[in-house]
């Protein structure tokens, strides 16, 4: 394997597993980490989505337990069942949506300029939810991932259904929409991790067998350095966040799409940074 290549891949990794589970896009950030290291094309963007498996394995890690649990009660536990159910029900929406327009999403959507103008749009969006939620009067709903209702289920997965545009992000659509419609922060959170499963599993075997003519075997490699250094990043990234949302909010992360964006607006357009598709 070519090392810059390999360095390439291991890099994107990083970046994917570290933004995977954070309110500001992995998507947006491979797009652009891409276009930086000129690392791009067709093979890639099937890269950039195969990579999250790697994040979505340091969930099931960190959440081994939890899994466990429902797994073995799937047939004899109403409680595993509803909760089984509930993620069922929230992955639908992205995945019928994803079918239907995937392919134009990525032709028109996957550019550096698309993407930050959902990053400031996405920052807003949280600015506003915490605004609301820091109100006296405001009191989340559901506390649990186990309290939530099958229609609770269906609305956060609507609201991740946003996320197939580029740039606005997964987990922050999955949490601050569940936010939005009164979960806890914690509820949320914990829901979107849980919900990755299913999401990003089937958006990489979706991916991979509809574009299988642009791989080979010699990909491999390449493909499962990018997965582990994802699968690292993404476990650290985990077990920090659930620190992190203990006692801050997504303020700073509002904050950050937005600078983000605005920068790269303006590097496009005085040519700072020469952004490619």
């Amino acid at each position: 394997m070519d090392p810059i290549l390999a360095l390439k891949a291991i890099i994107m990794g990083i970046v994917e597993g570290f933004t995977e589970f954070l309110p500001i896009s992995s998507t947006g950030h491979l797009i652009l980490a891409g276009s930086l290291l000129d690392f791009t094309g067709p093979k890639v963007k099937v890269f950039e989505i195969a990579i999250q498996t790697g994040a979505m394995l340091a969930v099931v890690w960190e959440y081994r337990a939890k899994i466990a649990a429902v797994l073995g009660g799937l047939f004899t536990e109403r409680k595993a069942q509803k909760f089984a159910l509930n993620i069922i029900i929230a992955f639908m929406p992205a995945a019928l949506l994803g079918f239907i327009f995937a392919s134009k999403i990525k032709e028109k959507l996957f550019a550096p300029v698309p993407v930050a103008i959902a990053f400031i749009v996405g920052g807003f969006i949280i600015l506003w939810i915490e605004k609301r939620n820091r109100n006296a009067d405001f009191v989340a709903r559901v506390e649990t991932v186990d309290d939530m209702t099958m229609l609770d289920a269906l609305k956060v997965g609507c609201a991740q259904a946003f996320a197939l545009i580029p740039g606005t992000s997964r987990s922050g659509a999955s949490i601050i929409g569940g936010m939005f419609f009164g979960l806890s922060r914690k509820a949320a959170t914990e829901f979107s991790f849980f919900l990755a499963i299913p999401t990003l599993m089937g958006a990489t075997v979706y991916s991979v067998y509809k574009d299988r003519a642009l791989l080979s075997m010699a990909d491999i490699p390449l493909f499962g350095l990018g997965g582990f250094a994802a699968f690292v990043s993404a476990f650290l990234c985990v077990r920090w966040l659930l620190r992190y949302i203990s006692t801050h909010d997504f303020t700073f992360f509002a904050y950050y799409r937005i600078v983000f964006g605005l920068f790269v607006l303006l590097s496009a357009y005085y040519g700072w940074v020469v952004w490619a598709d």
